[in-house]
């Protein structure tokens, strides 16, 4: 036996990382078996550097409309070499970060790729580590569509961001969240973009009525839409990727697959450890994030819920406190927030409309447009809007969605309103700043009563 921890986390991304840091804090003795970068895919393949493209994109567009606003620019142009360098940078300094937040909390990181032993410790190499506890932070992996590998020119969604020159055409299969970001993106950058969801509507996780006017908005951007469609007969030919979906022919310089991720799990040994999983390749966990063996924790992408950075955090806070002892409080699954930064954004938490009339509810709906606010029109974010849908019976919020430039930023303070349990009634009292684009949460409350103040 090597050393012995109190805690190890396998796994250094955003769940993994706050999970160690959490548990130093706890003082138990931690360390984090991390094989590549601390910070993890999210810091250094997925989230961050997506964001960080995504910003610039959103720059480059305003630069090129900015005529409107008062401010004449001239040759704006995209430098791919610089923007690539800025995304490693922001990622280098962000997982830079993370080790420096290891340090100061003396949280040790063993470099490899761990495992579990049949008795709940942890296998790194050739060398085994004494653990009391063990959480389990792994994350997901892409998957490709039936009968098509990656390589090539056939990319995942960590292919798209990272190409070595903008291509001239990219075709997107699947157009969740990481599908309609890396579509939104690339059409900013002046590239042909084909987007294409087997689905009948882009982002099938979010309300229709979200998804319908980011469809427009792609769409008059230059996007080409296509839904309902699965992409057959892929073939690379070394210049470019054709393919068929539907009934037409395709074909472009990368097809960048971004349809779905499984836990990766391959490599942990759960069988050997008395790990149980569910049907579908996820880590069975209860509330605490403990699994069927009482000395292993599992969060994040490799448990129950949705794949986002932000559950697996909380959840590694949770698991933390469980392993150490201390007093905790589960998350409540329905209360993550959805978020994708296209342009516009979409974010979201609850249910959709169209679940609430599944599930039978006696419902009402406020909705506001963002231009029916001063600020929309101020910020030139006039097009989304708020929807809130509410309980008849007691007022409880049970879905809200938000379609703008900043609804990512805006959802906090419907999470927050549903989980202080709070209604619509107190969300319609609450004085928001004036002009800023939330006073169109303001109205959308008041609008359920058939009140809100800017309707048209």
């Amino acid at each position: 036996m090597a050393e012995s921890f109190d805690v190890i986390v396998i796994g250094g991304g955003p769940g993994g990382y706050v999970a160690a840091i959490r548990a130093a804090q706890l003082g138990k003795r931690t360390a984090v078996v991390e094989k590549d970068k601390p910070g993890g895919r999210c810091l250094n393949y997925a989230c961050i550097p997506a964001k960080t493209m995504l910003h610039t994109a959103e720059i480059l567009e305003a630069a090129r409309s900015s005529e409107g606003l008062g401010v004449r620019v001239s040759g704006v142009e995209l430098d791919w070499e610089a923007l690539g360098a800025r995304r490693a940078q922001v990622s280098q300094t962000l997982s830079g970060g993370v080790k420096l937040l290891w340090d100061r909390n003396k949280v040790t990181w063993i470099e490899g790729e761990g495992s579990l032993t049949e008795d709940g410790n942890v296998r790194v190499g050739a060398e085994v580590y004494e653990a009391g506890a063990v959480i389990l932070a792994t994350g997901s992996v892409a998957l490709p569509i039936p009968g098509v590998e990656f390589g090539g020119r056939i990319v995942d969604t960590w292919g798209a961001w990272s190409l070595p020159e903008q291509p001239r055409s990219i075709a997107v299969v699947g157009a969740g969240a990481s599908g309609a970001e890396i579509a939104s993106a690339y059409v900013r950058y002046g590239t042909e973009v084909t987007l294409i969801e087997m689905l009948d509507q882009i982002l099938p996780a979010e309300d229709a009525d979200c998804a319908r006017v980011v469809e427009r908005t792609f769409k008059k951007q230059g996007i080409d839409v296509s839904t309902g469609t699965p992409v057959e007969n892929v073939e690379d030919t070394g210049e470019s990727v054709r393919f068929t979906y539907g009934d037409q022919q395709g074909e472009a310089d990368y097809l960048v697959i971004a349809g779905g991720r499984a836990p990766d799990t391959a490599a942990l040994n759960l069988e050997a450890a008395k790990v149980e999983t569910e049907e579908n390749g996820k880590i069975r966990v209860d509330e605490y994030q403990r699994t069927s063996n009482q000395k292993v924790f599992a969060i994040g992408d490799l448990v129950r819920g949705p794949a986002l950075a932000h559950k697996a955090m909380e959840e590694g806070v949770v698991a933390a406190e469980a392993a150490a002892g201390a007093p905790t409080h589960p998350i409540d699954v329905d209360l993550i927030p959805g978020a994708t930064f296209c342009h516009p954004q979409v974010a979201s938490v609850g249910l959709t409309e169209a679940q609430a009339k599944e599930k039978g509810l006696d419902y009402k709906v406020g909705r506001l447009k963002l231009g029916a606010v001063g600020a929309g029109t101020v910020y030139d974010d006039r097009d989304g809007f708020v929807k809130l849908i509410v309980d008849t019976t007691y007022g409880e919020i049970v879905g809200t969605h938000i379609v703008g430039n900043r609804a990512c930023d805006m959802i906090a303070e419907l999470v927050n309103t549903i989980a202080l349990e709070g209604g619509y009634q107190e969300l319609a009292r609450i004085v928001h700043a004036h002009p800023t684009i939330s006073e169109a949460v303001l109205d959308a409350a008041r609008a359920v009563d058939g009140w809100a103040t800017h309707a048209a």
